[in-house]
């Protein structure tokens, strides 16, 4: 698909060289900025918005050369958003979002939204003026980037009593994914999860392809083709996709799914094809591809049966399964998502006459499925399914078929609204906030607008 962003971004990777920022709990700001910026730099590029990094090394940036570096690469139009990564101290707990005065705080407050959704609190997002001029911002990097709609964004606190240094070393990701989340909607881009948001590395000291492909269980050869490496060097921070099981599986059927920088040229060279035979296989009309997208790369692999879709401006998961006579559980399953999610030109199964996935009150498991989101997707508990196919643990093989209870024995799925916590939810449904745990595998008790919760 052929997106085009309304803006272009700048990552700012705060501080750096000579100026290490603040510290504490074994983070240390100019490093834990750069792993969040080079984090970034890769997830738009895979959604496709153009971007550039002020460094992409541990090299030194002061107050005149930042500014001037941030506005080398678009200039100083109100077209260029920048992004100034930063974690805080001082012994507070949560995020913030600083603002420049010459802007509204539309992106911020999007911004603010997203860290909520990702189980990070948020302080405040906020405008900071200079107090021997008022009408000026208080930061440089603010101040010093005239038009550009420039923010501040500061993570957490690396020495919170809170849970800030644990989600900063353990769940940074999910945090710097917030972003990308409320900048592709706010510049107009279809957002998707990408290969930077599950089964990456990010590239350390010491580091090897051999050793991080012994790691993972694949072959330095898997592991360079999946990267598009055309030598062994490695770079420090250098963010890494991991090749799965599930896409070994998925390929093997015959099915391939497009992930950001392929073409019809990479994809039919990588399975022994032409271009045109690729674009046969798929009836395919046109060269332009879209993130997500399945592609039959093996001859004779669908059903004569099977039926698909491309989903258009306006579609949601529910209103397609509803022109098919399906669930959206099994329309999920059909395409194997994991999100509600989709992208303009996606191309969705909507009828498989092999009929491998839910059909009536049976279901297929397929490769990366677990008891709990089937549960969740037919509105059903883990202990209805496990008594439902007498199950002993909750272990899955593949090709196994479960059968779906017609009901649940006594099942509500709830979905988290702002201001919830799991003590108000179990008390309005009368039961206890473990057994909330343990219905929805839960290993803590935090939670995100959105999230979707069995209660039993």
């Amino acid at each position: 698909m052929d997106i085009r962003a309304s803006k272009k971004i700048v990552i700012d990777a705060g501080h750096g060289g000579d100026d290490p920022g603040t510290s504490g709990n074994g983070i240390v700001e100019k490093e834990k900025t750069l792993e969040i910026s080079n984090y970034l730099h890769k997830r738009f590029d895979e959604l496709g918005i153009p971007n550039e990094m002020t460094r992409t090394g541990d090299v030194t940036l002061g107050p005149s050369d930042r500014p001037q570096k941030a506005q080398s690469f678009y200039g100083n139009g109100s077209d260029v958003i920048l992004l100034s990564n930063h974690v805080n101290a001082g012994g507070g707990d949560g995020a913030e979002v600083i603002y420049a005065l010459r802007n509204n705080d539309k992106l911020a407050s999007m911004i603010a939204e997203e860290f909520v959704k990702s189980g990070q609190n948020v302080r405040k997002y906020y405008q900071r003026r200079l107090p021997s001029d008022p009408s000026k911002d208080y930061y440089y990097i603010l101040r010093d980037t005239p038009n550009n709609e420039s923010l501040i964004i500061e993570y957490g606190f690396v020495d919170s009593a809170g849970d800030d240094p644990d989600l900063l070393k353990n769940n940074w990701q999910d945090l710097a994914e917030a972003v990308v989340r409320a900048v592709a909607n706010y510049v107009g881009v279809a957002y998707s999860s990408g290969s930077s948001t599950a089964n990456s590395y990010v590239v350390k000291s010491g580091d090897t392809l051999w050793s991080i492909a012994k790691k993972y269980g694949v072959s330095v050869d898997e592991l360079k083709e999946k990267n598009g490496l055309t030598s062994n060097s490695l770079s420090l921070n250098q963010i890494l996709i991991i090749p799965t099981t599930s896409e070994t599986d998925e390929e093997n059927s015959g099915y391939y799914t497009v992930v950001a920088g392929d073409n019809l040229y990479t994809i039919a060279r990588r399975y022994g094809l032409t271009v045109s035979e690729l674009k046969s296989l798929n009836n395919l009309t046109s060269d332009i591809l879209s993130i997500g997208q399945k592609l039959q790369v093996k001859e004779g692999t669908p059903s004569t049966n099977t039926t698909f879709y491309i989903v258009k401006a306006g579609d949601n998961l529910y209103s397609i399964a509803r022109q098919y006579g399906l669930t959206v559980g099994e329309l999920k399953s059909l395409n194997n998502l994991t999100s509600d999610l989709l992208s303009i030109g996606q191309q969705l199964i909507v009828k498989n006459g092999s009929n491998e996935t839910a059909s009536g009150t049976t279901y297929t498991v397929k490769s990366g499925d677990n008891l709990y989101q089937i549960a969740l997707n037919y509105g059903v508990t883990v202990n209805d399914l496990m008594n439902a196919n007498n199950l002993s643990s909750t272990l899955l093989r593949v090709g196994q078929v479960l059968k779906i209870p017609t009901t649940s024995s006594n099942a509500t799925v709830y979905t988290v609204v702002a201001g919830d916590n799991l003590y108000s939810i179990a008390r309005r449904y009368n039961t206890s906030v473990q057994a909330i745990m343990n219905a929805n595998n839960l290993s803590s008790t935090l939670l995100s607008i959105g999230q979707k919760l069995i209660i039993p």
